[in-house]
């Protein structure tokens, strides 16, 4: 076989390659340089790192999807650092609401950085009727009786145990006050008081966690974290019992004393 029949069996062998291999994977070039396979190389680069970076966008969504997951109760009240977020989550809040339907939230007024605050067991008619806690008869009394160790309703602030009216102004609950607490202890930090006065062994009893008469805790200055606290009647128990009136009187007179002592250290 001569030389020249040898050069076009060898070409008709490439040309055969090179028709399979487009049939294969389509139109191709062969790079004419070293610099034209390195360019070739780029595309083949560039093509390889765009996969990962599609895992990486489904990735970034799922962590996106994780980050807004809902939050639990508690995570939302300790994400609340005035009294206006803590209203808010207490307005969407099921947990504070009681058997009675269609009640309003009753959540507190007055100072929000008061030095006095003053807690009660639960909003009546005329507080879920106007959504502000001590209003009508007992709300008068509370009123004198502050103006008396002269205190103006403006200056301290008030709130209940309890944010919403239970049915027939009952006492509230052991779960409703269970479930009520941690909001009122939330509304209690960022108020941030130096002595607290409840008036009503329900409301005494709850923050002080001991199940005690009334009378066994006035005229005692409480500890309660890192707070003073103490107790008296309640305005409503005296508008029904005129006998609980001269011990209030002693109660309130002691408050002011020490409320002044705490002011002046």
């Amino acid at each position: 076989m001569s030389e020249q029949q040898n050069d076009q069996d060898f070409f008709e062998r490439i040309a055969n390659l090179l028709n399979q291999q487009r049939e294969m994977y389509g139109d191709f070039e062969v790079p004419r340089s070293s610099s034209e396979a390195a360019g070739t190389e780029k595309v083949v680069e560039q093509v390889h790192t765009d996969e990962p970076t599609e895992v990486s966008e489904e990735s970034s969504d799922y962590e996106v999807t994780e980050s807004v997951k809902e939050l639990t109760e508690s995570e939302k009240i300790a994400a609340c650092s005035t009294l206006e977020e803590l209203k808010s989550v207490c307005e969407q809040s099921e947990v504070l609401k009681t058997d009675l339907p269609n009640t309003n939230l009753v959540f507190g007024v007055g100072d929000p950085a008061a030095d006095l605050m003053i807690i009660g067991e639960a909003p009546g008619e005329n507080e879920d009727k106007q959504g502000e806690p001590f209003v009508g008869a007992a709300g008068q009394l509370l009123d004198k009786i502050l103006s008396a160790i002269n205190f103006k309703r403006s200056e301290v602030y008030i709130a209940n145990i309890l944010k919403h009216r239970p049915p027939g102004n009952r006492d509230p609950k052991p779960e409703e006050r269970e479930r009520s607490l941690p909001y009122l202890l939330k509304q209690i930090d960022i108020v941030d008081p130096k002595i607290i006065l409840c008036v009503g062994r329900i409301s005494a009893t709850t923050l002080l966690g001991e199940d005690r008469s009334l009378k066994s805790m006035r005229q005692r200055i409480h500890k309660f974290h890192d707070r003073e606290l103490m107790v008296t009647y309640h305005p409503a128990a005296l508008l029904r019992n005129s006998q609980w009136k001269r011990p209030t009187w002693e109660d309130v007179q002691l408050l002011r004393k020490r409320y002044d002592q705490l002011s002046n250290s």
